[in-house]
């Protein structure tokens, strides 16, 4: 059901783009751009004169933007091959030039001080590529903002295939980057009373514990359950990037548990706990620019402005490389590792199939497993560098919290067993120590962890 509402909304979402931007350009518009959609040559030619009247102006403002707006429905139609070779028409064509920016540079320095303000300003424009005037003119169209972070992950796609496209991959980048501050971004909460549209993104975007059905998606929103987004005000229907949140007693230490549809619904009252059992970045386009860090503290802000009674804010939270780490390591490596030499005397396969389900299996490898992870998770380093190996660890670490609590068996799903051996770990959020812990990690890689994490890192 996910992958089918996925493809469901993302085409009407095409359609619904191609169709307003249509009509916005043939209104009294009269020079139309009809081109094949893997773009041949004699199209190449007629849409590199199709850009450079864009970027003229010629015929003022209103013609310039209808010419933008059947730019773009020319692009959402081609082909793989055709977007292939736009994107590289305008990486190519409509770069800086270097001639221009060396002459700017001697002027600069050739200029009297009464002349230098504006020689550095001609500078500063000639450095500009002339595409990211012609990709401003999109954000002027309706849903052109949308369009615009959906064309930055398609070449984020094409990143290793077509490595000569990253000077235009790295120029998108930055404008979003000052298109999306995090001033302009509104906090929403979602809920089963949101539209209908909303909640089939909600499901198509959650990238942490698939969203099975309609029934799970309500789960998600009961009323011991909270859901937030960022929105941009250009794309006030699309979430950048949302947060789940399960109001418990105590610390959760399974998955399963939190989304099993026929738990009880807990008394609000009794709730002590805010567990963040799943993030999602929601925009492929904007991989590499960061919401969450931000979300979740006024996620925190806004459950303590509305529930005065919890005491601790948390994650439950995957570690999907941990497996693959463990299974990287050499014997003789890991026997000095803690919970390493009970490890590699088991007999090989060391996680046999469904070795989860057999309980005297399982309880052979828990202990070992639970110190590598803890020592996975606090002492393995990125090659060079003073943070841990694992993202989400750093992303939490970063964000000022503390390495609180592994779960044995947390998450029982076919991928949970994959990454991680089916454990999963709580993160906590100590309000009074959030900022100070995010200093110390950011400054001296200094990891706040719990005396029980600790007693596991011990050989």
């Amino acid at each position: 059901m996910p992958s089918q509402i996925t493809a469901s909304f993302l085409d009407r979402t095409v359609s619904h783009l191609k169709k307003v931007w249509h009509d916005l350009s043939v209104d009294r518009f009269k020079e139309t751009l009809e081109l094949s959609p893997d773009l041949d040559d004699k199209d190449l030619a007629l849409l590199q004169q199709w850009m450079d009247s864009c970027l003229s102006n010629t015929g003022g403002e209103v013609a310039a933007r209808r010419r933008a707006a059947q730019l773009g429905e020319n692009y959402l139609a081609l082909s793989p091959i055709g977007r292939r070779k736009f994107l590289q028409l305008l990486c190519d064509s409509y770069d800086v030039d270097d001639g221009a920016v060396e002459t700017a540079i001697d002027q600069w320095r050739e200029a009297g001080p009464e002349n230098r303000a504006a020689a550095r300003l001609k500078l500063r424009d000639t450095l500009d590529p002339p595409r990211m005037k012609l990709l401003t003119q999109f954000t002027e169209l309706p849903e052109g903002m949308k369009f615009l972070v959906d064309m930055r992950a398609e070449l984020l796609s094409l990143k290793k295939e077509v490595p000569e496209l990253a000077p235009l991959e790295a120029d998108l980048k930055r404008q979003l980057v000052n298109w999306f501050d995090i001033g302009l971004l509104q906090l929403e909460q979602i809920s089963w009373q949101s539209s209908a549209q909303l909640l089939e993104k909600l499901i198509a975007y959650e990238a942490v514990h698939a969203i099975q059905s309609w029934d799970d998606l309500k789960n998600r929103l009961e009323s011991d359950r909270r859901c937030f987004a960022f929105f941009h005000p250009n794309m006030p229907d699309e979430p950048l990037i949302f947060v789940e949140v399960a109001l418990v007693k105590g610390l959760a230490d399974s998955v399963q548990k939190l989304l099993d549809e026929d738990a009880p619904i807990l008394d609000l009252n009794e709730a002590d706990t805010a567990i963040f059992y799943s993030i999602s970045n929601a925009q492929r386009g904007l991989a590499g620019i960061s919401f969450g860090n931000f979300l979740i503290k006024r996620v925190v802000a806004e459950l303590q402005h509305d529930f005065h009674d919890l005491k601790q804010f948390s994650t439950l939270s995957p570690i999907p490389g941990f497996i693959r780490w463990l299974n990287k390591q050499e014997d003789n490596t890991l026997q000095q590792l803690p919970g390493g030499k009970a490890w590699v005397q088991l007999p090989q396969p060391r996680l046999p199939d469904d070795w989860y389900l057999d309980g005297t299996l399982a309880e052979q490898r828990r202990e070992p497993l639970l110190q590598l992870c803890a020592h996975y998770l606090t002492q393995e380093k990125r090659p060079g560098r003073i943070t841990p190996l694992d993202n989400v660890t750093h992303f939490h670490l970063s964000n000022g919290a503390e390495v609180a609590q592994l779960n044995w068996l947390a998450d029982s799903s076919a991928n949970g067993i994959k990454q991680s051996a089916g454990m999963m770990v709580n993160y906590l959020y100590d309000l009074p120590h959030i900022e100070s812990r995010s200093q110390d990690y950011s400054a001296q890689g200094s990891i706040a962890q719990s005396a029980k994490i600790r007693a596991l890192c011990k050989t």
